[in-house]
């Protein structure tokens, strides 16, 4: 296999109408980077400085250690990859020109740019991405995030200074996917020697993409300038050389109030994270654009040890998936902006399991009797079920970083209705981040809600079920059957064959109660009318970084 340049200026126009109406279904759109833009001809002009207002501040902006979503298409700035996933699921170049496959799907060769450097001065070569996959792999108790997609990758082969050859221990049909994320992107080989604290981020963190990080103020923002020598895109990018912008600063802004009146009062150009209530405010209302992304990857699910007691039984986690109305609470949180979940993988996707639809959910009756059969029957004073004196409790753990969006809002409102219909103690814990990776890395997790950034839906699957993934790879006995059903997916070949087992997956998932899918997300953009170029990245279906973005300048 080859992989040949993508080019993607013919579907500008589509793509552009697409973004500006809002529009959620972008699975038509195969572009690597769809762009927003003016329904106007403009010439894009060079200089200025953005100003972005985001929902969180990364934990974390080492690519390599971070788990944070909303970190990737920040730390996407200074951070390129090898290969640049399309929208329509293929892979065009991007650090590397060209690769072939092994006919035992055993062996990627990479044919590399000899044009590219880091923002130190360090060549980009075939030495780099084994510096880069070695300190992953050394490191792999810190990069568990980047790790995990390497976990069928054994070694490097530099076949000669812009050739590289990476080697696994088995196919793995999920290995490109993991090749165009920004956790396995490329960080100085200078860097990573030094070392210092990367997860920081500052100067010190230095990657080959279109900005440098030029300061971090906790709490407060990031700046990144731009980057002069940029010539080297993703293959479907819209334009070639530098970025257009000289300087984007990212402005931490958790309270959508607060959001919303920076942009309407000019203190910030752009904003995510736009609420259901305040898409009035910008949407078809002159000197703002509205937009919303595709629902490609994953839905927002509440994933459940089903290891752990009480959700050890499978008619707990049956009553806990149906004992409540989803449609009606997401309605009701979402204000119809997004779509309510039936898959733990986002309806866009290709490979999503549509006969779920409607095969599950609100089934109160029903919920009731599996409890009571369960042995669930007495009652304690506030009203929940009991057993042996011990009051039917799950706990969700959800770290207090990656809350966003009406989330825990919207698990709230779950616990309210599972309390009243069904009688069972769903307890939100805001943790810290450090309170859950110590849970996961002994198993003793309970409820983990999450959205997770993989398109290819086999390591999806495998990230959150699979027995070496994120979620269960501290588990000593997760369910063989669906573990044994996402190994088999990833050795299979793209195709009808693959596609069947991971509908399986999906329904077995949904069927046992190892999940409680609850919406599709789309990340809600609002800017500024003179903002042009704004995008979204098929790999991370959230926000592409600032490098198509330029701004209008006064008076032009």
């Amino acid at each position: 296999m080859k992989a040949a340049p993508f080019a993607c200026a013919a579907l500008a126009a589509t793509v552009a109408a697409l973004a500006l109406s809002g529009c959620n279904d972008d699975k038509d759109n195969a572009g690597s980077n769809p762009v927003a833009q003016q329904k106007t001809a403009l010439t894009p002009v060079s200089g200025g400085t953005l100003t972005w207002g985001v929902t969180t501040e990364p934990v974390c902006f080492d690519p390599h250690r971070s788990s944070q979503q909303n970190s990737f298409w920040v730390i996407r700035n200074f951070i390129d990859s090898l290969i640049d996933k399309q929208r329509d699921g293929s892979y065009a170049p991007w650090l590397a020109k060209s690769w072939t496959v092994s006919d035992d799907g055993k062996a990627y060769t990479f044919n590399l740019r000899d044009d590219v450097h880091f923002t130190d001065g360090t060549p980009f070569d075939a030495q780099a991405v084994k510096a880069n996959f070695d300190y992953i792999l050394a490191n792999a108790s810190t990069t568990s995030a980047s790790a995990s997609l390497l976990v069928h990758y054994d070694h490097t082969e530099i076949v000669s200074p812009y050739v590289v050859r990476l080697v696994m221990k088995q196919p793995d049909s999920t290995t490109l996917e993991s090749l165009s994320s920004v956790k396995l992107g490329f960080i100085s080989p200078k860097a990573l020697a030094s070392n210092a604290d990367l997860c920081s981020g500052g100067p010190g963190l230095v990657g080959t993409g279109p900005f440098v990080f030029s300061a971090y103020q906790r709490g407060q923002s990031a700046t990144f300038v731009r980057n002069p020598d940029y010539r080297w895109p993703a293959g479907g990018a819209h334009h070639q050389g530098a970025a257009y912008l000289e300087r984007v600063v990212y402005r931490f802004l958790p309270e959508a109030a607060v959001r919303t009146g920076a942009l309407s009062s000019g203190q910030v150009d752009l904003i995510e994270g736009v609420q259901p209530t305040d898409a009035s405010v910008f949407d078809k209302v002159d000197g703002f654009q509205y937009l919303s992304g595709p629902s490609a990857t994953t839905s927002f699910t509440l994933n459940v040890n089903y290891t752990a007691a009480p959700a050890d039984d499978v008619r707990v986690r049956r009553a806990l998936r149906d004992g409540f109305d989803l449609d009606a609470i997401v309605k009701s949180v979402y204000l119809g902006t997004v779509r309510r979940a039936w898959s733990n993988i986002g309806p866009d996707n290709p490979d999503y399991a549509a006969a779920l639809n409607g095969s599950w959910g609100n089934n109160v009756a029903q919920a009731n009797r599996l409890l009571d059969e369960a042995g669930w029957t007495t009652r304690d004073s506030d009203g929940f079920r009991a057993k042996d004196g011990k009051r039917l409790s799950i706990e969700v753990g959800y770290p207090q970083p990656y809350v966003r969006d009406s989330r825990d809002v919207l698990i709230r409102a779950i616990q309210s209705a599972l309390r009243q219909n069904v009688g069972l103690d769903l307890k939100l814990r805001i943790t810290t981040a450090g309170d859950f990776a110590n849970q996961k890395a002994t198993g003793n997790w309970t409820i983990y809600p999450n959205t997770d950034n993989p398109s290819d839906v086999a390591m999806e699957l495998w990230d959150m079920l699979g027995d070496h993934g994120f979620l269960y790879d501290s588990i000593h006995n997760p369910d063989p059957v669906i573990v044994g059903q996402i190994n088999r997916a990833r050795l299979l070949p793209v195709g009808d064959e693959r596609r069947k087992l991971l509908g399986d997956v999906q329904r077995r998932a949904v069927d046992e109660g190892y999940i409680v899918p609850l919406f599709a997300p789309a990340y809600h953009l609002a800017a500024k009318s003179t903002v042009h170029g704004i995008g979204f990245e098929p790999e991370l279906d959230g926000p592409a970084s600032a490098y198509e973005i330029w701004v209008e300048k006064q008076g032009a």
